[in-house]
């Protein structure tokens, strides 16, 4: 039976603000596993609390008994241990099996939750994280948080039957000596107290030193070829070498009260043997207790300790496990800047009409305006240049329409309908983005231009290659469209990326076009095939065109100029030049 069939994932459902009660909600798609593996855990507990009763009756009792009799009620007890020793065995077995496949489903399930929340976050979020730390929240973090809660309950449930259960016996066996050892417990508690704040501590402070050293290296790894090309390898070395060091030293506070703590527990333990061991002596020598019963005692001492150190164990578990989870809300509260808001609509047809009211924009409120009061009135099928200085707002000014930046002042339309009315993935899907920087995802050519249309046939992405000039190159390739292009895509030339990321947009088929800047960094060859397949594409749709070589764009219908305060000059190139303005210093500076 697969007990793991037919899974739900309600998580989101919790509030995150209420964690306690959001972590014990991981467990309820799993409530018959659950219960499963606390029952094995009583079941294997109970078995080891029975099987020294048995060797007690066996040492006190039986041996006394005539030779035939003793031998047959031998047969019998060690039949009856044996069937303990295979439900116990049968027991761990299930608590290890099952319960870790519980703790693993629960990390499937959580490393989709923070995943698919990564993915509804803003741009915004990401200009100001590392990978490497985010990273680190989905892997490193996870795992101690699913270890804590498989092995949590269990035992904690196993430790305190264990503890309750041994010292009921011992009890029973002899109250002086049970009431002896257990008066050592109290004192270990309050040192766990104290210890267990300083690790916690330490722990939280390791999570963030992993996440900085997961960021650099990261960091490092994307830009080797950076790296390489600046002889900047021991720059990188020192740099690594840096947050590795303050890694370490947070490790030593972290294992300084570690090896407090586990010594410190581990010597009460020793203790509670000492302590039985010299009150045994003392009630022996009275005649106040017997072998047998010593032996007894002796045999549910380990019972005893045993449990004692679990709980050492769990609490160095908790801490790992509490410090992720803790690191693992901090990203499930921040809410997207950029959603969709209630009643969005989906069903509408774009036809690629775009207007700006008085849009302004600035990243924060505490910085100055990027651009203000920014009005357009474009019609469907127009094709619009946008030229100004570095840093004036461009990229940004266009990455309004997609949201994925958020106006901070006026209103951005699409068909005479505010795109905060539309719902994100209509909005997004209408919009196709060609970027100077183009990002290719490591596989096959034929998967990355599927990634504008999921669900493509085989032919589509031909014909979108063969409209985007990138056929004929992808079929003198070894393996034609199965090519493995490596990460990032750089087993091509930069042109060759650009045209697989037009056969993308093609493919993609959206009304409204935007090309940032994306025959800049092209050859003059590679930039006039790269600027036939984007002059095809933008035939009969609404193309905003980022220019940072003016030539490509004498002949769009509009050039719109832009600076801090909005839109200065509109016009034809013509027209423009005519003018004297910006756009002619601008156009004379790039060509004189």
């Amino acid at each position: 039976m697969d007990m793991f069939k037919n899974i739900s994932y309600e998580q989101n459902q919790v509030p995150p603000h209420n964690k306690w009660k959001k972590l014990i909600a991981y467990y309820k798609p799993y409530k018959g596993i659950f219960f499963a593996d606390m029952f094995f855990a009583f079941l294997g507990v109970a078995v080891s609390l029975i099987l020294p009763l048995v060797i007690r009756y066996i040492t006190g009792t039986v041996i006394y008994e005539p030779k035939q009799d003793m031998m047959k009620h031998v047969f019998i007890l060690v039949t009856i241990m044996l069937i303990l020793v295979a439900v116990e065995c049968y027991s761990n077995y299930f608590i290890s099996y099952y319960g870790h496949m519980m703790g693993a489903k629960i990390e499937f399930g959580m490393r989709n939750e923070i995943f698919g929340h990564f993915q509804k976050l803003s741009f915004s979020y990401y200009d100001n994280q590392k990978v490497g730390q985010l990273m680190s929240r989905i892997t490193n973090d996870l795992f101690e948080i699913t270890e804590l809660l498989h092995h949590g309950p269990e035992d904690i449930v196993i430790s305190i039957i264990k503890l309750v259960g041994s010292f009921i016996i011992l009890l029973f066996v002899n109250v002086k000596l049970a009431l002896a050892a257990f008066a050592v417990i109290p004192f270990m508690f309050v040192y766990a107290y104290i210890f267990n704040r300083r690790m916690k501590r330490a722990f939280k402070k390791n999570r963030a030193r992993i996440a900085e050293i997961n960021a650099t290296i990261e960091d490092n790894l994307s830009g080797i070829r950076v790296v390489k090309s600046f002889a900047n390898e021991d720059a990188e070395m020192a740099k690594f070498h840096e947050g590795n060091m303050n890694f370490l030293i947070s490790k030593n506070d972290s294992y300084t009260n570690m090896g407090r703590y586990h010594s410190g527990l581990n010597a009460f333990i020793t203790l509670i043997t000492v302590v039985v061991i010299a009150v045994a002596a003392v009630l022996m020598g009275n005649d106040a207790m017997n072998a047998t019963d010593l032996i007894t005692f002796m045999l549910y001492i380990n019972n005893f300790t045993t449990p004692v150190r679990q709980l050492i164990n769990f609490t160095e578990q908790f801490q790992n496990g509490i410090t992720g989870y803790e690191r693992f809300l901090e990203i499930l509260s921040i809410e997207p800047e950029i959603q969709d808001k209630e009643g969005a609509i989906e069903d509408i047809e774009v036809v690629g009409n775009v207007t700006f009211e008085n849009v302004s924009f600035r990243y924060e409120d505490d910085l100055p305006y990027v651009f203000r009061n920014v009005s357009l009135d474009i019609k469907a099928g127009e094709y619009i240049a946008l030229v100004g200085s570095s840093g004036v707002g461009k990229t940004t000014l266009l990455s309004l329409m997609p949201r994925f930046y958020e106006a901070t002042e006026g209103t951005v339309k699409i068909d005479g309908v505010d795109i905060k009315d539309i719902k994100l993935c209509k909005l997004r899907q209408s919009i196709g983005v060609i970027q100077q920087d183009v990002y290719l995802f490591a596989g096959t050519i034929i998967d990355n231009i599927r990634y504008g249309k999921p669900n493509a046939t085989d032919d589509e992405i031909i014909a979108a290659a063969k409209k985007a000039g990138a056929h004929d190159f992808i079929m003198e390739l070894p393996d034609g469209y199965s090519t493995n292009i490596g990460q990032r895509g750089v087993k091509l030339s930069g042109g060759q990326k650009q045209r697989i990321s037009i056969a993308r947009v093609f493919l993609k088929d959206s009304p409204i076009l935007i090309f940032d800047e994306a025959t800049s960094s092209l050859d003059n060859e590679s930039e006039r095939v790269v600027q036939e397949s984007l002059e095809k594409l933008a035939k009969n749709r609404t193309t905003f065109v980022i220019a940072h070589r003016l030539s490509t764009i004498k002949n769009a219908k509009r050039i719109l100029v832009l600076t801090e305060d909005g839109i200065a000059e509109s016009g034809t190139h013509k027209e423009l030049m005519e003018q004297g303005g910006i756009y002619k210093e601008l156009y004379e500076l790039a060509y004189n």
